[in-house]
């Protein structure tokens, strides 16, 4: 191949491009929603395994392609969620996020342990071919060398199986081109209001090997300051603490430890990195037949925590939830915590695609394999407030007179060590797009792993005595604990109160079909198709705890004696597996009653594996001395059913798109985890089935080439939520005389139940009242924003834009738990810049007005943390791209 001067520019600046410099726009693709001229060109989407053009997909889909994300400049899906109307998410940062469509959410429990018992995502993130979908903490994808993120609405499982239960979202790579020379490289710098400096550069190259080969190269460095603000702090204990006033009258020890975190104090302590490449290669090895071997590989690293404290750790008080309220209050952006905070999460992904016809028929092949890797260590101080903390760093008894007390370190933190893989297989088989009968056969096969250790370390009070050290649970010989560990077999952490050491997972085999008929070719369409799914569901492992392996000390001295630690081992329970077998399908019917208004009906069914809880443990004690209420080992796949009306147009000579839908999702038998101490339900999560749902909304979308320099685009949606039954909990205990009954009351008391001294209690219902919404289900979602370009003289182009997205408030959970309602906000950015052939200078603004509103809020850290929005950031950017046939 002849030497090219461009070409070995463009790798040298690739290789050498500085972290001190940041993206700017990909070259312009053909599959883009903006266009020179006066008419929109059309965006090609694979929404049913075939591309097509979006406007005859008789389905809701929305579509950022390569060019439009970078207009917007946003590279994660925390940035550019905002301009996907009837899509939210619960985030406690980066690669801690859980998607949610249409308003299908029943809240976020949090991070810890999510990967031993969270529930697994109802929104499934592909890359390409390969789902990536994790308890918690969705694949965090940066958007480097995209043709587009397409954005799959509603039940996808006849197509996309499970996990697509309420709609996809895929990233979907530029792939190498055939005798095709370009590359670009994009490159800025920035700084943001409350914090420090950020760069980020990436470069992209495509080379041609001789006629039949290919092979393209994407890499990245992404480095943002932080802007959260640790301040200096101490914690001191108080008589308002849960523990100290249940169990010492409300009296601090006058030997209680105070600690400060003055050695770890500073502001922007969340800085965040992404580093990655992705390399193709092409190879065309006969006539309509190709491979594909793509290899991506990210880092992301991230330090502190990305939620700010409205309040303080010093005097903190509790609610009737049994929450942290009322502390000190903070300046916005800021926390208090006392120990170093961390996360890194690392991934790669091989995927081989090859496709090609036999006859008339074509043939797709596409397996991936994908392993992650994840460490996390956050601060859990806060812990030390609860009711459980006092066990574990309080000795002198639960009825010791208060002076022979001793309250140690309250600093603690949790760790998390995740690794995740996925290999998944697909075989397809399609006609031809123009036949009047067309079918889709697809075989699939997948196989999710997931392993998780996560770690509580917020024990204090010192070890037992070494006399009875072969019974404690930290020098407890591991063969003792065989089947209880999974991933570490080692003595833990003296500090370590409970961990989870779990293996879940489970394997997938499907067969799909899909078939459409034209009645009247171009104008009426029938569409039916079903999957056949079997997934085998399991998990192994256990959970373990001290308890009361510590030294209780002073008067009330149990003398040190430890008992054998308590936990649960999840494989010698029977059964630790679950099996599931059925149909998902759908129909469509698309009319077209021109060739550029489609009118459809989309009726169609999705639905996600279940899980395992930790163990069953008994709680509720009823009239009979019994306990009526047995924590469920396992819960199931729920399911939802969506049924959709639609239209999308095109108008005034293809310069207008008007696309919209009205839906109504039935999910019923929800998967629903609890941690709701306060409802006598234990003080461990824990998963059911129980509720059901509804949903109503409607979707609409608008782009308008007004001249043919502006371009104006927004969309909305609208949804109503409410739970349509109130599921109380049953009475599950085979040995109470109420087995069967539901639970409306607890009685406390003495014993026999003749007594008359027993009490009894209402309960609270754990799933909520009819008509309750459902959580991180905002209302109301729109965004707007308007492109213009305009020429000068000497070659050069003029560009701007501005827009907004606003989010009405929503609820962060569902149940008759802690909801918090989180606000409504809305946010402005914006471009201002210029162009000339293959060059670009740029200035960029995002919430130039500085909103700082919670897009989420929890207090699963034992604080309040509200998730803000990232601070003003203004970037100068460049982008130089170039291409040669």
């Amino acid at each position: 191949m002849k030497a090219n001067s461009k070409i070995s520019a463009a790798v040298a600046a690739i290789l050498s491009a500085p972290a001190a410099t940041a993206v700017m726009a990909a070259p312009a693709d053909t599959s883009t929603s903006t266009a020179t001229g006066t008419e929109l060109q059309e965006v090609v989407v694979t929404a049913n395994r075939r591309e097509e053009n979006l406007q005859n997909v008789p389905i809701s889909v929305q579509a950022l392609t390569g060019e439009t994300l970078a207009q917007l400049n946003v590279t994660t899906i925390d940035e550019f969620v905002k301009y996907l109307p009837s899509v939210s998410t619960g985030s406690l940062g980066p690669g801690q996020n859980t998607l949610f469509m249409r308003g299908l959410s029943v809240g976020v429990l949090g991070t810890q342990g999510q990967g031993s018992v969270g529930n697994f995502p109802n929104v499934a993130i592909y890359l390409d071919d390969q789902s990536g979908q994790l308890p918690g903490r969705n694949l965090d994808i940066y958007a480097a060398d995209l043709e587009r993120v397409e954005v799959l609405e509603g039940p996808q499982g006849t197509l996309f199986g499970a996990g697509a239960e309420a709609g996809v979202v895929r990233y979907v790579t530029n792939k190498p081109k055939l005798g095709v020379t370009e590359g670009y490289v994009t490159a800025g710098y920035g700084s943001q209001a409350h914090g420090n400096q950020m760069s980020d550069a990436t470069g992209v190259i495509n080379l041609p090997i001789g006629d039949n080969w290919a092979f393209r190269m994407a890499v990245y460095d992404d480095n943002r300051g932080g802007y959260i603000n640790n301040v200096p702090s101490t914690f001191t204990r108080a008589g308002t603490d849960i523990g100290l006033a249940r169990y010492n009258n409300g009296v601090v020890p006058p030997n209680s430890v105070v600690i400060n975190n003055y050695n770890i104090a500073q502001n922007a302590i969340n800085p965040l990195s992404y580093q990655g490449i992705r390399l193709g290669l092409l190879w065309k090895f006969a006539e309509n037949w190709d491979a594909l071997l793509q290899q991506s590989y990210q880092v992301m690293t991230a330090q502190g925590v990305f939620y700010e404290m409205p309040n303080g750790s010093e005097g903190t008080t509790f609610n009737q939830y049994g929450n942290p309220c009322c502390g000190t209050p903070l300046p916005p952006l800021s926390v208090t915590l006392f120990n170093p905070n961390s996360t890194t999460d690392r991934w790669e992904n091989t995927a081989l695609t090859i496709q090609g016809m036999i006859g008339s028929i074509r043939m797709v092949y596409a397996g991936s394999y994908l392993d992650r890797n994840i460490y996390q260590s956050q601060d859990y101080t806060n812990y030390a407030r609860g009711v459980y903390g006092y066990y574990y760093q309080c000795a002198g008894g639960f009825s010791a007179p208060p002076a022979f007390v001793t309250c140690y370190s309250p600093s603690s933190v949790w760790t998390d060590t995740e690794r995740n893989t996925h290999l998944s297989q697909e075989l397809r088989f399609s006609t031809p797009d123009d036949w009047r009968l067309r079918g889709l056969l697809g075989l699939f096969y997948e196989d999710q792993k997931v392993y998780d250790d996560t770690e509580w370390l917020y024990k204090s009070v010192p070890n037992c005595s070494p006399t009875y050290t072969t019974l404690c649970f930290l020098q407890l010989d591991p063969a003792v604990r065989v089947g209880q560990t999974f991933n570490d077999p080692n003595i833990r952490n003296a500090n370590t109160g409970f961990f989870d050491d779990f293996q879940r997972g489970y394997t997938q085999r499907a067969v799909f079909a899909s078939v459409d008929f034209d009645v009247i070719p171009q104008v009426l369409t029938i569409t039916a198709g079903t999957r056949y799914f079997h997934i085998y569901n399991y998990a192994n492992g256990g959970d373990i705890g001290s308890f009361s392996c510590k030294v209780y000390g002073g008067a009330m001295s149990t003398g040190g004696i430890c008992p054998a630690p308590y936990g649960t081992n999840l494989n010698t329970q029977n059964p630790n597996n679950l099996t599931a077998t059925g149909f998902k399908s759908r129909a469509n019917l698309a009319f077209h009653p021109t060739s550029d208004v489609l009118l459809y009906y989309t009726w169609s069914q999705g639905y996600r594996p279940g899980g395992f809880n930790r163990g069953s443990s008994a709680h509720l004690p009823g009239l009979d001395g019994e306990n009526q209420y047995n924590t469920p080992k396992d819960y199931v796949s729920d399911d939802l059913t969506n049924n959709e009306i639609g239209f999308k147009s095109l108008w005034w000579n293809h310069r207008v798109q008007f696309n919209g839908a009205v839906y109504e999702e039935k999910w019923n038998n929800a998967q629903i985890g609890f941690f709701c101490p306060q409802c006598d339900v234990g003080n461990l999560t824990f998963g059911t089935n129980g509720p059901n749902y509804q949903v109503k909304g409607v979707e609409i979308s608008l782009i308008v080439r007004a001249t043919e320099g502006l371009t104006i685009t927004g969309s909305a949606s609208w949804n109503s939520t409410e739970q349509t039954n109130s599921p109380s909990l049953i009475n599950n205990n085979p040995a109470s005389a109420y087995f069967g009954q539901p639970i409306t009351q607890q009685c406390k008391g003495p014993y026999p139940v003749v007594n008359p001294a027993l009490q009894c209690v209402p309960i609270i219902n754990v799933y909520g009242a009819q008509g309750s919404p459902l959580a991180n289900s905002p209302p109301q979602q729109s965004n707007l924003r308007a492109r213009y370009e305009y020429p000068f003289t000497g070659g050069y182009t003029g560009f701007a834009w501005i827009g907004f997205a606003h989010q009405s408030h929503s609820l962060s959970a569902t149940g008759n738990v802690e909801a918090y309602d989180q606000p409504s906000w809305t946010t402005y950015d914006g471009a201002l810049g210029v162009m000339k052939g293959p060059w670009q200078v740029s200035f960029t603004a995002t919430n130039f007005t500085n909103v700082n509103a919670s897009l989420f809020t929890t207090s699963r850290q034992f604080v309040v943390a509200e998730v803000p929005q990232r601070p003003q950031v203004f970037e100068l950017r460049f982008d130089y791209h170039f291409q040669e046939k």
